[in-house]
């Protein structure tokens, strides 16, 4: 047994707290309001433009922007991959400089849910290259440089297999040691990453940050609070919906994940994003969630086909949920460490909001994270992974 551990990321408060797997932890967050659609919160009228791949293919001749600037001891090179549906995937692939002649141990990485490579996920990526991992950083089907049509659509299977198809590319890489191989999922791609896991044998280990189940908080609203009644409405207005794409020949936007300007009445956790995409400090114009909006229909795969059904199934290799102890999604991943098997480790970061672990390098818990994957992308403990499934 592991156990739960809630983590102080700075040096000048008390020492770490650690506590068995029976330590009941006490949700502090008071209730939200609710959101039938998690990822398109309808604050702003307008809905957004969507981008064909033309289009996309087009800005990538543009200046590229980062929201990190490059670690010096790292490498970054632009590669493309295709996954199990021919899509073409885009991504950027870090390595520790001088790794020619080495074989590295190789993580993927992708999130948060409606984001891009160039936000957190390149970030965590270069993080782990500059501490001795091969670490690719993706943008996920019909988003970002990668390919897919229409635009701005999300699935819970497609999204599942990105993950997959990420390991495809790492493991014929010559730097990668393909049977060292775990994966890093942020936000709305922790669960992605979670499912990948439970099916891909080849992934090793898995670590999650500020996790999000969309599935669970698309059908159910937060706190599961959504009812039947309202559930079903939802569906009607969105199979209507369905009516007017076919007949318009292409699906219609939903409204932007995020207004150009808050309101003043929104919920705390919608600040946090704002603060983050609609700023300086994260904006992308790829980002959906900075500059766009899903499909209106989007959320259809996700209601109606669950995430983590078979998230017993990593078992023996382990997971390592990471989550803000004042993150609105905090329950995600205390739920997710109830329903997975050991071996399994809930890390809760002490004071930490669920966008402090996008960006903010002096509470995500790299440290943690190098331990982890080092601990368990070894030689001696895969074949030992591998012997127990046997």
């Amino acid at each position: 047994m592991i156990g739960l551990i809630i983590v102080i990321p700075r040096g000048d408060l008390p020492p770490t707290f650690v506590f068995n797997k029976s330590t009941q932890t006490t949700r502090k967050m008071k209730t939200l309001p609710l959101c039938a659609i998690a990822f398109a919160i309808a604050w702003g009228p307008a809905p957004a433009q969507t981008l064909s791949t033309k289009d996309v293919h087009m800005k990538q001749s543009e200046k590229e922007h980062y929201t990190f600037v490059l670690n010096d001891n790292v490498t970054r090179q632009k590669v493309t991959f295709k996954n199990r549906y021919g899509i073409t995937l885009s991504g950027d692939l870090y390595l520790p400089k001088n790794s020619a002649n080495q074989t590295l141990a190789a993580l993927a990485i992708s999130g948060p849910f409606g984001a891009v490579k160039e936000q957190s996920s390149g970030l965590y990526a270069q993080t782990m290259a500059s501490r001795g991992f091969a670490a690719l950083a993706f943008d996920p089907s019909y988003t970002g440089e990668s390919g897919g049509e229409p635009r701005n659509i999300s699935s819970a299977d497609i999204n599942t297999e990105d993950f997959s198809a990420a390991i495809d590319y790492l493991g014929l890489q010559s730097v990668v040691d393909r049977n060292r191989v775990g994966i890093i999922g942020i936000c709305g791609f922790a669960g992605f990453g979670l499912n990948a896991a439970a099916v891909d044998k080849r992934v090793k280990a898995i670590a999650t940050t500020s996790m999000y189940d969309m599935s669970r908080v698309t059908a159910k609203g937060y706190f599961d609070k959504l009812t039947s009644e309202q559930r079903t409405a939802m569906l009607e207005n969105m199979s209507e919906q369905r009516w007017k794409d076919a007949a318009a020949g292409t699906p219609a936007s939903g409204p932007r994940n995020l207004p150009e300007k808050l309101q003043g009445n929104e919920p705390q956790f919608v600040v946090d994003y704002f603060n983050y995409y609609r700023t300086p400090r994260g904006f992308h114009p790829r980002s959906l969630n900075s500059n766009g909006a899903w499909t209106a229909t989007s959320a259809l795969s996700l209601i109606n086909m669950p995430l983590l059904t078979y998230i017993k199934e990593i078992s023996p290799r382990p997971i390592l949920l990471i989550a803000g102890e004042n993150a609105h999604s905090r329950y995600f991943s205390e739920d997710a460490y109830t329903a997975a098997a050991e071996p399994k480790e809930l890390m809760i970061i002490r004071n930490a909001v669920h966008t402090d672990l996008y960006d903010k390098v002096d509470i995500i818990p790299f440290d943690k994270l190098e331990k982890f994957f080092k601990q368990y992308l070894t030689d001696s403990i895969v074949s030992k992974q591998t012997s127990s499934v046997k």
